[in-house]
């Protein structure tokens, strides 16, 4: 497996192995041996997997407070979609920055996104399907969000249609007004 840091620390493009013969192929999606010769120490206790009809369908920008903070590792096992990270750790160098990734059933890509972001994506397609783990049970007390279209962010999505959001996701904050009990440490 190979580990690609992007510009914000800690948030990491996985490309995994892929062993392949006549009969088709095989990768392994998390070994835990592979994330702590990399300094990441994971107790993943949750996976979950989401399925998106349509095309522009927008889901995010999630994350979970301090204490249920959850860190994501993410493919997508169907289809295709632009995933992103959001840093909202008040004090830290990147606060409000971003990234985002292209993942695909094809290529296989996974995104890392520790504690401390914000994450969300567009789906690129029709029927796409989403896998995700978890280190931390999903806690609906905790669960905030920020809007998707927040201008001092200024996510570039890279998709020509209005976004299909759920109710939560319209109402969402801009970053500057959500709850969010994130610091930055060195």
């Amino acid at each position: 497996m190979i580990f690609k840091e992007t510009s914000l620390t800690g948030v990491f493009i996985l490309e995994p192995s892929l062993f392949g013969d006549h009969r088709g192929w095989f990768m392994e999606t998390f070994s835990d041996s592979e994330f702590k010769q990399m300094g990441i120490h994971l107790n993943f206790v949750q996976d979950n997997h989401s399925f998106s009809a349509e095309r522009g369908t927008l889901r995010g920008m999630h994350y979970q407070l301090d204490f249920k903070a959850q860190t994501k590792l993410v493919r997508c096992t169907r289809g295709a979609i632009y995933d992103v990270a959001v840093d909202i750790r008040i004090g830290s160098p990147n606060y409000g920055k971003w990234v985002g990734v292209e993942l695909t059933s094809e290529n296989k890509k996974q995104l890392l996104v520790p504690k401390g972001f914000a994450h969300g994506f567009i789906t690129l397609v029709e029927n796409v399907e989403v896998q995700y783990k978890v280190d931390e049970f999903y806690a609906p007390e905790c669960d905030r969000g920020i809007i998707w279209d927040d201008p001092e962010i200024n996510i570039e999505w890279p998709i020509d249609v209005v976004p299909i959001l759920s109710e939560k996701d319209k109402k969402a904050p801009l970053l500057k007004d959500a709850e969010n009990n994130f610091s930055f440490t060195v």
